[in-house]
């Protein structure tokens, strides 16, 4: 575009590149990301990208990385963000742990930008070393809100419900898939960081993913003997498994280990708030409008929410993680895997509420509310029914009570809907029934995606 000359890589993803460029007018370096449309409109990562758009114009602080200016081409989007010249804070982790001043100094740049960016409704979900860089002066920088959620991204319980994160950071809330807290689930993340930066080392690490889950869900993890007493303190009030009781990001800067150095000022001059040149998310997918295949996945509100990495290991039989969080109660979700397409999974969940007398309500992504008429020994009984798309010939359905009795759920599970849905079950979770294993006998073998739901694969 004449604008910008390009200079080397400076990291590559699976949908884009990041190179060092130079502003052609006034000669300053910036980052610039290259985003494929192409590849993005296969993968319906349209709403991500157009998210990260709003929430990076959204967040201006010294502290967080700046998005300068947003560009489009029939192709190609590109994001002009300012160019951090020290790195990642991880290289610096890498090589050993860092003194507790230098560390104290990080932890209080990341908590004001972190606690700015949730002032103004957005959780970034995915804070660790690697997405914290550092300018040219060593100052703190966050970055990569690819996975940040804004508050309207909340359902009806004002809780957000998507999976998400880096393992040994997310928080337990997160892993537990009950629906958490955007604000606390980043707070937690916020003392994971803090440890490995005066540790060196992660506090939850197994080279067991169930084993290191349990130690997250039980906050287990020991201090090095060089942590002093008012850290340990802080730490343990950061990385409660109890998000209701964890200390909020008021009380962290108000803590003494936190006060030390530290300037009230910090953070409170915003850097100056111009615009990015694309203030409207939609406009960078302007020449893709009139694409049909573009406008089928804007308009499709049946199309199921699509499984990352984490949903995958989270929904395997061999790692349920409900053990972790939940003692001593009845299984309150049923899941199943389908090769049927979405469209007809979710016509078979509508025949079934309808013959069982429950309003069905068909909700975007793949999410069906079934709700009986009859008040039960609990209120009436809710079911919810998400689709979650593996590959578009592969299907994950979680069928789970919203609301209503347990007990009344399970005898609805086991003499009503399971019989009525084994036209289209490949196989239930936890379960194989005689029929089904006849029938994965007699047919060819599954790809190693439908593999990692097999209950054989624990």
């Amino acid at each position: 575009m004449n604008r910008y000359e390009l200079g080397r890589l400076l990291g590559q993803g699976t949908f884009a590149k990041v190179h060092y460029a130079r502003n052609l007018k006034t000669g300053s370096g910036v980052a610039l990301k290259i985003i494929d449309k192409e590849k993005i409109l296969k993968v319906g990562m349209i709403d991500q990208i157009k998210r990260e758009i709003s929430v990076m114009r959204l967040v201006r602080h010294p502290n967080v990385v700046q998005l300068h200016e947003v560009m489009a081409t029939k192709t190609k989007i590109y994001f002009v963000i300012e160019y951090a010249k020290g790195g990642e804070l991880f290289n610096k982790v890498a090589k050993g742990r860092l003194k507790e001043d230098a560390a104290r100094k990080y932890f209080q740049q990341l908590i004001c930008a972190v606690d700015y960016c949730h002032s103004q409704g957005v959780y970034h979900r995915d804070l660790k070393p690697e997405n914290l860089l550092l300018d040219e002066s060593g100052n703190l920088k966050v970055s990569d809100f690819g996975l940040s959620a804004l508050a309207e991204s909340k359902r009806q319980d004002g809780l957000l419900h998507t999976t998400c994160g880096t393992p040994a950071y997310v928080a337990p809330e997160v892993i537990n898939r009950r629906g958490y807290d955007g604000a606390k689930a980043d707070i937690w993340s916020c003392g994971v960081i803090l440890y490995v930066l005066l540790a060196g080392y992660l506090p939850f690490h197994d080279s067991n993913l169930m084993e290191m889950y349990r130690k997250i869900g039980k906050a287990e993890f020991k201090f090095p003997n060089w942590f002093n007493p008012e850290v340990r303190r802080l730490i343990s009030k950061i990385l409660d498994p109890n998000p209701s009781t964890r200390i909020s990001m008021a009380k962290i800067m108000e803590n003494s280990w936190f006060q030390r150095g530290f300037d009230p000022k910090h953070g409170k001059t915003d850097v100056e708030r111009k615009e990015p040149a694309v203030f409207d998310a939609d406009v960078a997918f302007g020449p893709l409008e009139n694409n049909s295949r573009a406008m089928k996945v804007k308009q499709d509100l049946t199309k199921p929410t699509n499984l990352n990495a984490f949903d995958i290991i989270s929904f395997s039989t061999g790692f349920d993680l409900s053990g972790l969080f939940e003692e001593n109660e009845k299984k309150k979700e049923s899941r199943f895997t389908s090769r049927q397409p979405a469209s007809m999974i979710i016509s078979k969940l509508e025949d079934i509420g309808r013959s069982l007398r429950l309003k069905v309500k068909k909700k975007d992504r793949g999410l069906l509310k079934m709700e009986g008429s009859k008040e039960g020994r609990k209120g009436v009984l809710g079911i919810d029914a998400e689709i979650f798309e593996v590959t578009p010939f592969f299907h994950l359905v979680e069928l789970k009570k919203s609301s209503g009795d347990t007990l009344e759920y399970q005898k609805t599970m086991k003499q009503d809907i399971r019989p009525a849905l084994k036209d289209i079950v490949w196989t239930w979770l936890g379960d194989l029934q005689p029929q089904q294993q006849q029938q994965q006998e007699q047919e060819p073998q599954p790809s190693p995606v439908q593999q990692v739901f097999s209950p054989h694969n624990s």
